[in-house]
């Protein structure tokens, strides 16, 4: 049914991805898809990366790590943007079509008094794109 599962990480809150990344894995497994955690960076340092050059050693660990948590095999791919709260939804968007992804699983928050303001990354992904979204909260 899926053949390729994209899942947004945001390596600075690395907690609360647990649960959409397990999701990923379980239906990775169920369908033998590929799961790709895909991050993007600022090109400016950051508190995960000093520079662009170090954020993808940093994400690829993450991935490993989850990949033997979850026991799933799971694929990388970083992204690097100016400025990646203007940029995200058309990264995701960008990346999704180069890898071919037919669904994408991310994690949410709890909505709030700012999504009335500012829409979320999920519902531009699911208005705009082909690709099926699975939120997880």
């Amino acid at each position: 049914m899926y053949s390729t599962i994209m899942v947004p990480v945001d390596l600075e809150h690395a907690a609360t991805l647990e649960k959409a990344i397990r999701t990923a894995a379980d239906i990775g497994k169920l369908y033998q898809s590929k799961v790709i955690l895909v991050g993007v960076v600022s090109s400016a340092p950051s508190s995960v990366a000093h520079n662009p050059e170090e954020f993808p050693q940093h994400l690829e660990q993450f991935t490993r790590s989850h990949t033997e948590q979850c026991g799933y095999p799971m694929e990388s791919k970083a992204v690097t943007c100016n400025d990646p709260v203007a940029e995200l939804d058309r990264a995701l968007e960008k990346v999704g079509d180069e890898v071919g992804a037919d669904l994408v699983v991310m994690a949410s928050h709890v909505p709030g008094f700012m999504n009335h303001l500012f829409h979320a990354n999920a519902s531009h992904l699911a208005e705009h794109e082909h690709i099926s979204v699975f939120i997880v909260r």
